[in-house]
């Protein structure tokens, strides 16, 4: 059998018509894989942002409580390397830029193949001209984030002249290519993955103006800042309902191209008949949040408007038809199933992921009661599929990163620079912190500002909209959480001091 998986990057349900029926926005390629395939209802992130949930994909392993974004570790298997003991051939096209970058390396080295392609957001490929003169929606972003950053992006898209230029195209098009040339080769694995429906949300005709009511981008930001606490705040101080209506209807534009494409690809595997012999999965890495609580991206606090994502998966053994499969998943637990599918041990490398074969095959219950997610030195999250919390950490408690290697992070969510904190007296140590790896490990502080300080509880079946904290009217459901939280960390592993961060060290009363 072979395995086609298609990660689309920051792609929210509620711009899918299978999680949200009233949506406005038109994707008919995914409605038309929606009534083929499985519907998972409670599908969650775990590892956030962008490569912490490729770490999860790629080796299996979990890493929120451990380190920030950085690149594989030596100890960590690879998805490619172990399908390929099934007898497959893997192949990857991309156009996520972040896999080439020195901050996430390792990701993609372990495919037989690799196609990226080139010049999304900050992706160095072409020159920037200081002395050009940029047009009004360029200069609309500089306002709020580092020029250097949409200079490059205009600089690698300034010369593109129809959506077949953009990068779902692309991305979507080099995938049918490659089915072209070796569909009928042998069992394959294609790991397709669009950086769309991403920001910067700039997109071609039809799409800019298909949402928009009249509006167009050089009126309003299209890259609204929100790594920078200071810069999210500044400009939700200033924005308008206007824009950002405006940019809401730029990403279902984004998304809405996207589909398009993606439709491309349903119809390859229709064309060479492969859907008998081949499992399809569908999925994202996290939502994107679009000025809901003055907030933008996918920082914590982990609200399900971003944390809660799209998983659809095709399998010809137990076709879903549209059913929906309501138990508790996670982005790990793809490492996993994706290897049982290729017909191979799942080894004892794997340290967090749990296959979900058996509830796609067979219509077994969820290996999950509970997941565990969130953003390295930022509070944590946990639902139980009924109750979300949310606890936040104290910022004055030690926090280290934990690696074989001393990488240079890409920490996303903190705004200073210089992150590696000087302790007075032993800024690093080294030891055996893990004991799921058999190798020393540096231990070195660092220092993360969290975002809040706030500690929040929902109910998800009574405030599926997560509008009423509950933490202080619902003591004993608070205390029940919070036990979970602490019984998670212990069966998940992580360092000893993330309790003491977390306040969970000592027994919380109710």
């Amino acid at each position: 059998m072979n395995i086609i998986l298609v990660l689309v990057d920051s792609l929210t349900r509620n711009c899918l018509r299978a999680y949200d029926p009233s949506s406005p926005c038109e994707t008919p390629n995914i409605d038309r894989f929606a009534k083929r395939a499985a519907i998972f209802d409670n599908h969650f992130v775990g590892s956030l942002p962008c490569m912490p949930a490729r770490r999860e994909l790629i080796a299996g392993r979990k890493e929120f409580m451990w380190r920030p974004w950085g690149s594989l570790e030596v100890f960590d298997p690879r998805l490619p390397s172990e399908v390929r003991k099934g007898g497959y051939h893997t192949h990857v096209v991309t156009d996520h830029y972040h896999y080439w970058e020195e901050e996430a390396n390792g990701y993609i080295q372990s495919y037989d193949t690799t196609e990226m392609i080139r010049g999304y957001e900050v992706d160095r490929w072409q020159a920037q001209d200081p002395t050009e003169d940029k047009p009004a929606w360029v200069r609309n972003v500089e306002k709020f984030r580092a020029p250097e950053h949409i200079g490059q992006y205009y600089a690698n898209t300034k010369d593109f002249d129809g959506e077949e230029d953009y990068f779902s195209a692309k991305t979507f098009g080099s995938a049918c290519d490659w089915l072209d040339r070796n569909g009928d080769k042998g069992k394959f694995f294609l790991h397709v993955e669009t950086f769309d429906v991403h920001e910067p949300f700039h997109i071609p005709e039809p799409y800019e103006s298909m949402y928009a009511e009249g509006a167009t981008k050089n009126e309003f930001n299209v890259w609204p800042p929100y790594q920078v606490y200071k810069d999210l705040e500044n400009f939700m101080d200033q924005t308008s309902p206007e824009e950002l209506k405006f940019l809401r209807s730029q990403f279902m534009g984004k998304v809405t191209m996207m589909d398009k494409w993606f439709g491309t690809l349903l119809d390859k595997l229709d064309e060479q008949g492969l859907w008998e012999d081949t499992m399809v999965i569908l999925t994202t890495d996290h939502g994107h949040d679009m000025g809901e609580r003055r907030a933008f991206g996918k920082q914590h606090p982990h609200y399900d408007s971003h944390a809660n994502i799209p998983l659809m998966v095709w399998h010809p053994q137990n076709p879903g038809n549209g059913k929906r499969m309501a138990g508790l998943t996670q982005t790990v637990d793809l490492f996993a199933t994706i290897i049982d599918a290729a017909g191979v041990d799942v080894t004892e490398a794997n340290r967090h992921s749990r296959s979900l074969l058996p509830m796609i095959v067979d219509d077994a219950p969820s290996p999950r009661d509970a997941v565990l997610y969130g953003t390295f030195g930022q509070g944590i999250c946990a639902t139980d599929g009924t109750w979300t919390i949310m606890k936040a950490p104290d910022p004055d408690k030690p926090l280290f990163l934990y690696s074989t290697a001393i990488f240079r992070p890409l920490i996303v969510d903190n705004p200073v620079d210089g992150r590696l904190a000087k302790a007075p007296n032993k800024p690093v140590d080294q030891g055996y912190f893990d004991p799921s790896v058999d190798l020393p490990m540096w231990q070195i502080p660092i220092k993360i500002d969290p975002r809040t300080e706030e500690n929040l509880l929902y109910n998800r079946a009574q405030d599926p909209q997560q509008a009423k904290n509950l933490w202080d009217a619902a003591p004993e459901e608070r205390a029940r959480m919070l036990d979970l939280v602490r019984a998670l960390m212990e069966d998940e592993g992580c360092p000893p001091e993330q309790y003491d961060r977390l306040g969970l060290k000592d027994p919380v009363p109710a």
